[in-house]
């Protein structure tokens, strides 16, 4: 899936992502510092026209 042939990012996926106890914003990006509604990809994308470039992929120990 993608918004005009731009990637959407899988927030769940990144090291910056995080889960807020804040019932109206429960979804938080470290890199970028807020927190939202919406995954922050989407965010990103909607206030700034392009995708997200602070993705880091999480490293997931086995």
């Amino acid at each position: 899936m993608n918004y005009m042939n731009k990637e959407i990012i899988n927030c769940y996926q990144c090291k910056y992502f995080y889960v807020t106890w804040n019932r109206n914003f429960p979804k938080g990006c470290k890199f970028f510092g807020f927190t939202t509604h919406k995954l922050p990809s989407t965010y990103v994308f909607e206030t700034s026209g392009d995708v997200c470039h602070g993705f880091v992929q999480k490293n997931r120990a086995e």
